[in-house]
């Protein structure tokens, strides 16, 4: 099936460890995410990306239930091998793969992530064979500089296969993957850059601002609040602009990131994130727009690297 131009996160569905309840203050009803997946489905947004470390399962299993709905030809699916939860056996990414296919109710996934690079290209190897069997139809890693990048697909090739993704963190407001020529390499390459957190959690959707700031205690509460005063011009950019092509702040920045050439990843957990993404999708900005969007963004000043990211340069 033809790829959508955007992904849909679900990070923030589960719960728990490096869930939505303490990364994004939210506590979701589960009959309320299979309504979003729903209309996500029929707006044909069917490319859906997950990690077992998101709630420790529990994204991958509020997702798997909504999956069971529909046909596999009629989805696509991307997971993470996180390093830090690998376990003792003969080929431990094979055994987190078969925890996350039995979560998710499916007997192979379309994308397979390594999502750090801790004890970067040790890992490669173990994916090979799933390769070649078609458990995993694509390899990518995640978070990954330019120098890991190119270890893994060069020991890819020693055994006649390839890197096909990488997934890093890339909006607005961090352009490391780009500066550090990570981009022009995916594209001399073949390689789809699927690019995450490019509405910095929820910072450039235009609905935060110091008077309604993100959820207290939340993490992305602790780190974007004190830095909302400083996003207010580009936010009111996003907002003329959008207002020029019917669009909202939220999907002129993601629209942006399409531009540049990456598959952005956006998470949603309401019916509005559907929307947003489906019309960010069709949505062209001039050069104009783009260079007046990149000017505001440099001239903020923030660095928004995660403390789970290495820099890129």
């Amino acid at each position: 099936m033809t790829t959508p131009k955007i992904a849909l996160g679900t990070w923030s569905w589960g719960a728990g460890f490096a869930g939505g309840d303490q990364v994004f203050g939210n506590h979701l009803d589960p009959q309320g995410l299979r309504v979003v997946f729903n209309a996500a489905m029929a707006a044909g947004l069917t490319l859906w990306d997950t990690a077992a470390v998101y709630g420790m399962g529990s994204s991958e299993t509020l997702l798997g239930e909504c999956l069971r709905a529909y046909p596999r030809h009629q989805y696509l699916l991307s997971t993470k091998f996180t390093p830090q939860l690998a376990g003792g056996g003969d080929n431990p990414v094979a055994d987190m793969l078969d925890q996350s296919l039995a979560r998710l109710g499916t007997d192979y996934v379309d994308y397979y992530w390594i999502h750090n690079p801790t004890a970067v290209n040790t890992w490669t190897e173990y994916f090979v064979p799933l390769l070649k069997r078609g458990k995993v139809k694509h390899l990518g890693v995640s978070n990954h500089n330019l120098q890991d990048i190119q270890r893994v697909n060069e020991t890819l090739a020693k055994h006649g296969v390839r890197l096909s993704a990488v997934q890093n963190h890339y909006s607005l407001l961090y352009r490391s993957s780009e500066k550090a020529g990570i981009l022009d390499y995916c594209q001399n390459n073949d390689i789809a850059f699927f690019a995450y957190m490019v509405l910095e959690q929820g910072a450039l959707t235009g609905r935060y601002t110091a008077a309604t700031p993100m959820p207290a205690g939340s993490g992305r509460g602790d780190r974007y609040n004190p830095i909302l005063p400083q996003l207010e011009p580009l936010i009111s950019a996003l907002h003329q602009i959008g207002q020029g092509h019917a669009a909202s702040v939220a999907q002129v920045a993601i629209a942006w990131a399409i531009a540049k050439h990456t598959l952005p990843i956006i998470g949603v957990t309401r019916a509005s994130h559907v929307e947003d993404a489906a019309k960010a999708s069709k949505l062209q900005l001039t050069p104009e727009e783009m260079a007046r969007l990149e000017i505001l963004a440099a001239s903020a000043n923030l660095d928004t690297r995660g403390e789970w990211e290495q820099s890129m340069n």
